[in-house]
């Protein structure tokens, strides 16, 4: 390679060379880092060196006590369940060089892009706290992108590395730059984790094995505030249409 061409591009996987008197457009191919992992309904075998995790709405508004879930009756001690064994897997996934990805609700403050579809969520009568209005406790914005509300919990501090992208749909691909940045990484696999298991987790799963991702989602890593009944439907379809599920335990990595 003449010593006059540049590397241009945002990730090692999706690199040209360039100079003026020429591009090499050949993307390296890395080295394959093979791991087979006890998954159901039956072991897999992933290449960590395509792999990314994506972490799911761990949002105060979601996971906190006094988040929104919690204003309007809801029990969020579900949605805690995930935090601990987030907190124990998601450094051995950076320390193996997985990407963490973290995909959180963070709309718009002027709702421009909300449909009244999204607004009748949790505020059926419309004189309620839905999506962007003030929560009578702390004040801040539900789910609105800078507030309170939409931060990560604190105690799961995400890496320097770690990416986020902020999402307005039930699903993290819907008209945002997921998609991209997976494929800028050279992704095609992804481990889920976060909540809730059978809403946005599950439509963000659906929709990334719809574009042609491997799914897999990390049972331990998850949980969801609905009825019991939902988490075992989620099960059901993750391993029987999607993908596969697995317990973060029984991924032995390197």
């Amino acid at each position: 390679m003449s010593e006059d061409r540049i590397a241009l591009g945002t990730s090692p996987a999706s690199t040209w060379q360039v100079a003026d008197t020429g591009v090499d457009m050949v993307r390296p191919a890395p080295d394959a880092r093979p791991l087979t992992i006890a998954a159901s309904p039956k072991p897999a075998t992933i290449d960590l060196a395509r792999t990314a995790m994506i972490v799911v709405d761990m949002q105060n508004d979601f996971c906190h006590p006094s988040g929104w879930l919690a204003s309007i009756g809801v029990d969020v001690s579900p949605a805690r369940k995930p935090i601990e064994p987030l907190k124990h897997f998601l450094p051995k996934l950076r320390a193996v060089g997985v990407p963490v990805i973290w995909v959180n609700w963070g709309i718009r403050p002027d709702r421009r892009n909300l449909s009244p579809a999204l607004l009748h969520v949790y505020n059926g009568s419309g004189r309620g706290h839905g999506l962007g209005d003030a929560l009578p406790k702390t004040g801040a914005q539900v789910l609105t992108e800078g507030s309170w509300s939409a931060q990560i919990v604190e105690e799961l501090v995400p890496g320097s590395g770690d990416l986020r992208v902020s999402k307005h749909r039930m699903s993290g691909f819907w008209d945002t730059p997921l998609d991209s940045i997976l494929r800028n990484l050279g992704v095609t696999t992804l481990l889920f984790g976060g909540v809730n298991a059978d809403q946005c987790v599950l439509h963000t799963l659906a929709d990334a094995n719809f574009l042609g991702y491997d799914t897999i989602m990390v049972e331990d890593c998850t949980g969801t505030t609905s009825p019991d009944f939902c988490w075992q439907a989620t099960l059901y379809n993750v391993r029987q249409i999607f993908g596969f599920s697995v317990l973060s335990e029984n991924m032995h990595l390197p």
